[in-house]
């Protein structure tokens, strides 16, 4: 396959044979999400955003795996450093009981492994003092364990701080500052303390003009919480805050400048830790390595996962606790292959100027969008190659999923009536032309008024 002369090439999805191997894969899978019935070949040809599936039909992915394949498919600049190297088995270890290395010295290893990712990782988070890092298999474990040494570190805390609209993960921990859609969290047993407040979205909110919630009569109710007089939480007793730069299944709401400002001022005027979760928004999604870097926080605890292909709690080492039983995994810090995947996938963000290509081609495909998108489009949104298109009611939004996947452009969905567009990081300009041409034609298909320059 040419990356650069592919385009997509669909029948009717999903054809028979990805009807047999779903239908393989459910008669033993537990009930999950899936969010289209893709079943990609992988002995086919793949490149960057271009993949085929099991019926030969070749599809534009602008999903990357809602983030988790940051550099799309076979991508050559990661790729390349991988086939230098002989794998070897086990490619996962007890990573809590061993260490892995190659040749007498970190230094000299041409194999990077967890050790190097965690010194890459302290490296880009070193505008915020982090030098330490605990990595896990997933970004609810990096999570789980932000929540953990948090806890530990402002020992003995009552509270911890969500946002509504907020999604964290899927384990019981994270499922109690999961704040979206109540299929995810009812049912199941909740943290006690757990105080939610207002996320406030981009759209001219601040303190005189909110239509949130968030700021009330002049102030917020994150200080009037806190407050001396009138508040009910104390905040020497809030082990965290825990907040998405940028919300992701919460619908891509992206937070307004007021909001942030103040979130900024609450956390380091009462010292309260604040967790951001980058799990699918962080690793150069949105033009810099952590979306927290648009905004003027300061975060004391970063959660890494996706793009990073292994879970990562990263913090200064004063935020960890002493005891070295106090964090474990067994495959946390031991997985080889996804070690080596992050360090490269972080490696080609500075080698290929990644980041500044996110910035351009993110403003080409929502300058695009904006000016031939019609009425039932009713915000285009984001920061670098993390894009959200928000229609006039979920009906459509399904329907253009739906469509677009038939013309074969991969999209997702979110919050309540919003479609994600995540592109590779390395995407072209000829790549976002194609995709967000289709794009235009799936949403003129359900909205017969509008029309495609």
């Amino acid at each position: 396959m040419d990356r650069d002369t592919a385009e997509p090439d669909a029948d009717a999805l999903p054809g028979p044979n990805a009807k047999q191997w779903v239908n393989f894969h459910q008669e033993y899978s537990a009930p999950s999400e899936y969010s289209h019935e893709f079943v990609w070949d992988i002995t086919q040809a793949a490149d960057g955003p271009f993949v085929t599936d099991v019926d030969g039909n070749v599809l534009l992915d602008f999903t990357c795996h809602i983030g988790a394949a940051p550099l799309g498919y076979n991508n050559e600049k990661v790729l390349t450093k991988v086939r230098e190297f002989d794998l070897v088995e086990p490619l996962k270890i007890a990573g809590q009981d061993m260490y892995f290395g190659s040749g007498p010295s970190p230094k000299e290893s041409t194999v990077p492994g967890s050790s190097h990712l965690m010194e890459k990782l302290t490296d880009v988070s070193s505008q915020y003092g982090m030098d330490t890092v605990f990595l896990s298999n997933s970004g609810a474990e990096a999570m789980e364990n932000a929540m953990k040494i948090t806890n530990d570190y402002r020992a003995p805390a009552k509270y911890g701080i969500a946002f509504s609209g907020s999604f964290h993960g899927r384990t019981l921990g994270t499922l109690s500052i999961t704040k979206s859609k109540s299929v995810y969290t009812r049912n199941y047993p909740q943290i006690d303390g757990i105080e939610t407040v207002p996320f406030c979205a981009d759209r001219g909110c601040d303190a005189d003009s909110c239509d949130c919630g968030f700021f009330a009569g002049g102030g917020s109710q994150l200080r009037g919480m806190l407050a001396p007089e009138g508040g009910h939480v104390d905040p020497d007793e809030i082990a965290f805050l825990a907040l998405e730069p940028i919300q992701g299944v919460g619908g891509y709401r992206f937070p307004s400048e007021a909001f942030m400002q103040e979130i900024a001022a609450v956390t380091d005027e009462y010292d309260i830790p604040l967790v951001v979760d980058e799990i699918q928004a962080g690793i150069g999604r949105t033009g810099e390595i952590w979306a927290s870097d648009h905004y003027p926080i300061e975060p004391d605890v970063i959660a890494s996962a996706k793009a990073l292909r292994v879970g990562a709690t990263i913090a200064r080492s004063d935020v960890f606790p002493d005891e070295k039983n106090r964090l474990g995994s067994t495959f946390g810090g031991g997985d080889l292959l996804g070690s080596m995947m992050g360090a490269f996938t972080l490696e080609a963000i500075d080698e290929y100027d990644l980041l500044d290509n996110a910035t351009r081609r993110g403003k080409q495909a929502k300058e695009r969008i904006r000016d031939d998108a019609p009425d039932s489009v009713v915000d285009v949104r984001g920061k670098g190659l993390m894009l959200a298109v928000e229609f006039d009611t979920a009906d459509r939004r399904d329907a253009v999923v739906e469509a677009a996947l038939e013309r074969g452009l991969l999209t997702l969905g979110c919050g309540e009536k919003t479609i994600r567009l995540l592109p590779p990081l390395d995407a072209t300009e000829r790549e976002i032309e194609l995709g967000t041409g289709i794009f235009l034609e799936a949403i003129a298909a359900v909205s017969p008024s509008a029309t495609v320059a």
